[in-house]
């Protein structure tokens, strides 16, 4: 059986812990998508991990921790974050990464950097990871698989190619000094054989495990609204973030994937550009910023300050839509016990028309929420495990949300720790 853990919304909705409670409980823990770009913070007995490129299940022994096809895979990252799993006490987790994912290379990072650069007060906001050049040239076909990598001379000849063509906008557009693909050449030498004792044909071994009867959590970056087909295109990630995507990235057959379980924040934040409907500003968005995620509502990848507003449930309603949500998990809910009332935008109003479709970008651009508001509870709710202890204003929300939502939620989660949760199945 399969279950994808994914977001409803811009991402950082805490799907990290959902993976890491869910993992418990699961054989095999697959990243499908995505790169270093985010991040995933779990709270769990060895301390405090911001994760970026590993999947979620690396603190459980038991558990097998697949790194995808669809995965922008930062080697260098990837190794920094053993070794502060090694520091920390965790024991060395079961990891494999497919033979044919592809490898997020130096000049992917360069080239982000630079284009942002070049864009100046016109840029997207960009993590400057370098996700989207490698996935441009993924899909141009000359991105490097690990397979590549020991093929010395395919290797090489890709290089060659690629600094051939990079190099004219390195020169030209960019006035940067050229590439050398022998230097990426002996760089990747030593990633190489740092990298082969966990290379291996996942595709094949999901295959069998699912033929066995073993439990496979799908773990999704970002989410709805960072998808470039489905969300707010151009403010958005290079990867799908759908759980659909899964089947691609991820190597798991269509016909497995049984639930797909959707990650809501009980507010809204994003990070980067874009529309953002429900957003707040000034006085009121840095209390709610302070006061949210586990240390407050920082990007776990850059730092960078998250934007930060009421609970947004027309595009929430439309993430859970796109992704097939059979079930959602409220996150963060604990961190709204300071307020008097709570809003929640249940509509758009766009050119004096109110709608609760969530619609393209650029009417988008134009809309204005529409908001209910609701008391709040005044009181510390962190930690409580059954919904019948939470007071009723906060269970009054949650009923609200989900009616809003159209998909039963199923998990409440009242605190960044591992079982600081309300399990409602």
């Amino acid at each position: 059986m399969v279950k994808a853990i994914v977001g409803a919304n811009w991402g950082d909705e805490g799907k990290g812990k959902i993976t890491d409670l869910m993992a418990e409980k699961s054989d095999v823990v697959i990243r499908f998508q995505g790169g270093a770009n985010a991040g995933h913070t779990i709270i769990c007995d060895y301390g405090r991990f911001a994760l970026h490129q590993l999947p979620s299940g690396v603190f459980y022994p038991h558990t097998t921790n697949i790194i995808g096809t669809g995965v922008a895979f930062d080697m260098e990252k990837f190794f920094v974050e053993l070794k502060q799993l090694e520091d920390g006490g965790v024991p060395a987790p079961h990891i494999m990464v497919d033979q044919r994912t592809q490898v997020l290379m130096p000049y992917h990072v360069l080239q982000d950097t630079y284009e942002e650069e070049r864009l100046a007060g016109s840029a997207f906001g960009s993590t400057k990871s370098g996700i989207a050049p490698f996935y441009s040239d993924k899909y141009s076909k000359i991105g490097i698989q690990i397979s590549d990598l020991f093929d010395e001379k395919r290797l090489m000849d890709r290089l060659e190619h690629v600094c051939e063509l990079k190099n004219v906008l390195w020169v030209n557009l960019y006035h940067k000094d050229p590439l050398n693909p022998k230097d990426l050449f002996d760089g990747l030498m030593v990633q190489r054989d740092a990298i082969a004792p966990y290379v291996g044909d996942t595709v094949s071994f999901i295959h069998r495990a699912l033929k066995n009867g073993k439990t496979v959590l799908l773990e999704g970056q970002l989410g709805s609204m960072k998808d470039p087909d489905h969300g707010i295109y151009p403010f958005t990630t290079s990867s799908h973030t759908l759980a659909g995507f899964g089947t691609v990235g991820g190597g798991v057959p269509p016909t497995a994937i049984r639930d797909v379980l959707c990650v809501s924040k009980a507010y809204s934040s994003a990070v980067g550009a874009g529309a953002f409907v429900s957003e707040i500003f000034g006085e009121e968005a840095d209390e709610l910023r302070r006061r949210g995620g586990d240390k407050g509502e920082f990007g776990a990848t850059t730092g960078r300050p998250r934007r930060v507003g009421w609970y947004d449930a027309v595009a929430s309603r439309y993430g859970c839509m796109v992704q097939g949500a059979t079930e959602v998990a409220l996150t963060a809910i604990d961190c709204l016990g300071y307020l008097d009332e709570i809003k929640v935008c249940v509509g758009y109003e766009i050119d004096g028309q109110v709608t609760r479709d969530f619609p393209v970008f650029a009417e988008l651009k134009k809309a204005k929420p529409v908001y209910e508001t609701l008391p709040g509870w005044k009181c510390d709710i962190r930690g409580i495990t059954d919904f019948d202890k939470l007071p009723k204003e906060a269970q009054d929300y949650v009923k609200f949300i989900e009616k809003e939502l159209e998909v039963p939620i199923k998990i409440v989660s009242t605190g960044p720790k591992r079982h600081e949760i309300i399990d409602l199945h």
